[in-house]
């Protein structure tokens, strides 16, 4: 079960150290060393010690590429039994035990009976069936080999603990009898053989490895604490499992791992869960197929280090969805790696009070469809934030994306934001309990306030564009960093405020616009163009206010359309910039009148454009061009 980890490299502590907006001072170890340094947005409050492969551990570039990495995510002799166990049981050679409400009845060696406990003591296959109105089944063996319970229709419930534990064992499997329903129920109250013991602590729980499996049922309700928890290892490779519980659904310590099934549950505290915080080669979950539903109140997918999906279908809520708000000190976030989240694929709807998708290390998005709707942001990573690929739609949130490090390689986002849409820095976690638009950034003076354009910048904050669709509608600012912004190619468009507070793109040191196509509309007073070391031309244009729908349509000389796009707010401001707009050439501004073709969020990329209004004329005479009123 021994994991290998992330090499955790020099740059990454660098850029810890240099998260400082809006975070608080704590120390981080590394090896026998500690050092002061900020977590920027973090979970962790002041003054706490966190490990650095914990928080700014380098991401693999796939979650493949990590389980590849693992050195065993499921023992092979618990392998072995699951594919073993439906021939021991259908050539009559496993143990049966038989639950007959206040008796239980073993017809073979291995089984200990006192009352209404059974206590398995060897290895080997055993067949459950019945029901036990306030008893147990408990597994203590020494021996070096798995022990295999297949449920065939239970229905197991204790008033003092957990009806099934799992004290002592090489490795367990449970196999859920094909066509079969079981069900397990602890009580709201255990009754521990002393004050200094606090487990079995599930209704389920193991202190092995566990492995549940098989095509029948499973229904399990934790009254007293977690539903299943094992303090090693939990693999689940199919089934239909439904949980309840007082606190959390699914625990797996060391390791959460869920290969196939289709899951429900229902948690007060977390959904599903691994949270080992004294390895860090351990405490992750890994998720590679299956249907997965989760309702929570803490977090629905929790882990001390890292989140690696690979596929499956998720519809999960935490909280109480984006609309609730939670205390200051609580989590409810839809997905939370403390170390990575790395998703390949799978289908995701996330209904979040807290962000959707976390984490205070590295987020990296491969593929897969999501629809993120949180009241706070959509994607958050407190150091990096990479997707390479996938349809991302945020329908509600307050920051769509947020990083240190934002780079866009590829797919289609769309972003709806009541602050920022995407915004490159430090962060603020549960930011978007605390203010309306705009009031999450630093200070900007006044509207039309100017500013001297920076011609370098050496910090640490960077959003990338290099690919990809990337629509963005946002109260607050569009386009937000505390940084650089770099644009090498994909297509951007900015529906931004309309308020003159804020601005569609807004950055502190340098824009350098290399290709793409770039529109943003919104707001005049703070409106901003890419910085004059670009290579590719744009064009800032600020007009008289236009309503939300009227056409923005820009024509060359010979009457050839490079633009035409239809704003979903009103704006002032226009800012454009594409391979097509070249230096030298004369331009009408054209607004109004209608269009046909394609559009992509309002930009048509196709059909025709006529019955505008000429609004003025300009000549592309340099890199970037600003026309009409304050810009800064």
């Amino acid at each position: 079960m021994i994991r290998k980890r992330f090499i955790i490299i020099l740059m990454s502590v660098l850029m810890l150290l240099a998260l400082v907006a809006c975070s608080g001072a704590t120390t981080v170890e590394v090896g026998s060393e500690t050092i002061s340094a900020v977590v920027a947005g973090s979970d962790t409050a002041a003054g706490d010690t966190v490990a650095v492969s914990e928080v700014v551990a380098t991401a693999p570039a796939s979650a493949a590429a990590a389980l590849a990495e693992t050195a065993a995510t499921q023992e092979p002799a618990a392998t072995a039994a699951v594919a073993d166990a439906a021939a021991v049981v259908a050539d009559n050679s496993a143990v049966a035990i038989t639950l007959s409400g206040d008796a239980i009845a073993a017809d073979g060696a291995g089984v200990t009976v006192n009352g209404t406990v059974a206590t398995i003591t060897a290895a080997g296959t055993y067949t459950i069936s019945g029901a036990l109105s306030d008893g147990q089944i408990v597994v203590d063996t020494e021996d070096e080999a798995v022990v295999t319970l297949v449920l065939n229709g239970v229905d197991i419930s204790n008033s003092t603990t957990a009806p099934i534990a799992i004290l002592n064992a090489e490795d367990a499997v449970i196999v859920l009898a094909d066509n079969t329903a079981n069900n397990v129920t602890d009580a709201a109250s255990y009754v521990f053989p002393s004050a200094e013991e606090d487990e079995p602590n599930a209704a389920i729980f193991s202190n092995a490895g566990l492995t549940i499996s098989g095509n029948g049922s499973l229904t399990v309700t934790g009254n007293y604490n977690d539903a299943i928890s094992s303090d090693d290892t939990l693999v689940i490779t199919s089934g239909t499992i439904t949980v309840n519980a007082v606190d959390d659904g699914l625990r797996g310590k060391d390791t959460l791992l869920i290969q196939g099934g289709t899951i429900n549950v229902v948690a007060t505290g977390d959904g599903l869960k691994s949270d080992n915080e004294d390895d860090a080669t351990l405490g992750y979950v890994a998720i590679e197929g299956g249907v997965i539903n989760v309702a929570a109140q803490g977090d629905a997918i929790a882990a001390q280090t890292d989140v690696l999906i690979t596929g499956g279908e998720f519809n999960l809520s935490a909280g109480g969805g984006s609309g609730a708000q939670i205390a200051e000190d609580a989590s409810a976030k839809g997905i939370k790696g403390l170390a990575n989240v790395l998703i390949d694929n799978g289908t995701f709807v996330i209904d979040s009070a807290d962000d959707a998708i976390h984490s205070n290390g590295n987020i990296t998005i491969n593929g897969g469809t999501f629809t993120l709707s949180t009241g706070d942001d959509g994607l958050h990573a407190d150091v990096t934030l990479t997707i390479n690929g996938g349809s991302i739609t945020i329908p509600t949130s307050y920051e769509g994306l947020e990083s240190a490090v934002i780079t866009l390689n590829a797919g289609d986002i769309n972003v709806t934001a009541s602050d920022d849409g995407i915004n490159v820095a430090g962060g603020v976690d549960g930011s978007g309990q605390m203010a309306g638009p705009g009031r999450g950034g630093r200070g900007q003076g006044g509207p039309g306030a100017q500013t001297g354009e920076v011609t370098t910048y050496s910090g640490s904050y960077y959003l990338t564009i290099n690919g990809g669709t990337i629509l963005v509608n946002a109260q607050g600012d569009g386009l937000d960093a505390n940084g650089a912004i770099e644009m090498t190619g994909g297509v951007v468009v900015v529906n931004g405020p309309t308020e003159s507070m804020n601005g569609a793109l807004d950055y502190d040191g340098t824009f350098n616009i290399s290709g793409g196509t770039l529109i943003a509309v919104g707001s005049s007073g703070m409106a901003q163009a890419p910085s004059s070391g670009s290579t590719q031309s744009a064009v800032l244009m600020n007009v008289s206010g236009q309503s939300a729908g009227t056409l923005i349509n820009l024509q060359s000389a010979a009457g050839e359309s490079v633009l035409t796009f239809a704003p979903a707010k009103s704006y002032a401001s226009i800012l454009f910039s594409s391979p097509d707009l070249a230096q030298g050439t004369t331009y009408t501004l054209n607004l109004g009148g209608s269009a046909t073709g394609t559009s992509v969020g309002g930009l048509y990329t196709d059909g025709t454009y006529s019955g505008g209004t000429e609004y003025g004329g300009f000549t592309q005479s340099s890199v970037v061009t600003m026309l009409g009123g304050q810009s800064r």
